[in-house]
């Protein structure tokens, strides 16, 4: 009966963050939301501090032990969400349409049971992570002072993964997903009256040059790579006008540095070719730049273990998923492991307007979260 109350306890709160989801960067609200929740089941240590509006809270063992870390993220997207349900986001133009509600609320289940059953050794934190969408959130926890505080030996996080049956744990060794990168090549001519296109210098052909070509650069390489281009602008809405400006903006994806740089490397030289040919000036930023998530062998079978223990299916992938994750910064400075759990065959895509968590999977995410760490700090 108890159990039902706390799924019931979860499920509730589940629905009153996703009715007011915040941006990255803009999670003042979500966080306190969070952190009051969390006051009932009475931390041993609060971390604030953890980039803008990042913090953590810890539940500390009488003994020696390994540091341990969960993390989930505090941020939602800049997507109108179309479903029917009553607890729809009350923040017009902005939802948790990748499910960061469901991932907030799996980690408050866990601190209910840390609270119910402390660990006897070493220390588990919970860290509740802003800004991961645009991939500047777990640099900048990393980066902060009190992260510090934390120095976790290994550290965990899930995403659910709409397209696999519900509860399936879905684990793989080594990359679990792509790197990425947004790639923003701004071109500039020469505006002229629209009478006198020959009086300009248009940059509209080379645009379209590089709307085609860019994304056909993959297949020089051997590895995985893709180029998406997002977005384009030519000139201004002025009918008198030929257009001396465009900007064409793309997302690069790879799993390995190597090759990332590599298509990196070919997509700058397209560009000059292209600005060459054209008589323009370029200039080539990037943004929301991606790690891959390097799972660690040993947090892995930590992992595999906890959902054998929960009689939990799981599923083994060999490639790498495409979308990204900032979980990879992690990598760099602990024992790091990623897994998916399965959100249902028939769920709608991450990113869609329509998506909503599935409340069902939240104990499921608790407990497993419980068992990796009853296996390293019980």
């Amino acid at each position: 009966m108890e159990s039902k109350k706390e799924d019931s306890t979860l499920a509730q709160f589940r629905k009153e963050l996703h009715q007011y989801p915040e941006l990255s960067g803009e999670e003042k609200e979500t966080a306190k939301r969070v952190r009051s929740f969390l006051e009932a089941y009475e931390p041993d240590e609060w971390i604030d501090g953890l980039g803008k509006h990042g913090f953590a809270v810890s539940y500390i063992g009488k003994k020696e032990g390994p540091s341990v870390m969960f993390r989930a993220e505090l941020d939602a997207l800049p997507i109108f969400e179309k479903g029917s349900h009553k607890h729809k986001s009350t923040n017009e133009g902005v939802s948790h349409a990748c499910g960061h509600d469901g991932h907030m609320a799996i980690l408050c289940g866990l601190a209910m049971k840390l609270a119910q059953e402390r660990p006897e050794r070493g220390k588990v934190t919970l860290l509740f992570q802003p800004s991961e969408e645009t991939g500047e959130g777990a640099e900048s926890v990393i980066n902060s002072t009190n992260f510090k505080k934390i120095s976790p030996e290994y550290s965990f996080a899930l995403h659910n993964v709409p397209g696999y049956p519900l509860h399936q744990v879905i684990l793989k060794k080594g990359p679990f997903n792509a790197a990425s990168k947004g790639m923003i090549i701004q071109l500039e001519g020469r505006t002229s009256h629209a009478a006198h296109p020959e009086e300009g210098n248009s940059p509209g052909e080379a645009m379209s040059k590089l709307i085609v070509g860019l994304p056909q650069l993959s297949s020089g390489i051997s590895d995985f790579s893709l180029i998406t281009v997002i977005h384009a602008i030519l000139g201004e809405v002025a009918f008198g006008t030929t257009p001396g400006e465009a900007k064409v903006m793309a997302t690069l994806r790879t799993f390995d540095d190597q090759s990332m740089d590599t298509l990196t490397h070919h997509a700058e030289n397209l560009t000059s070719l292209i600005a060459k040919e054209y008589g323009l000036k370029y200039n080539i930023s990037y943004c929301e730049v991606f790690q891959t998530v390097e799972n660690d062998p040993k947090a892995w079978e930590f992992v595999n273990e906890a959902a054998k223990q929960l009689k939990l299916k799981t599923k083994h992938v060999r490639i790498p998923f495409y979308w990204s994750e900032d979980f990879g910064q992690f990598s760099k400075v602990t024992q790091s492991m990623l897994f998916g759990l399965g959100s249902g065959k028939a769920q709608s895509k991450l990113h869609d307007g329509a998506y909503d968590f599935p409340d069902e999977l939240l104990p499921t995410g608790s407990k497993l979260f419980m068992e990796v760490t009853k296996k390293l700090n019980f």
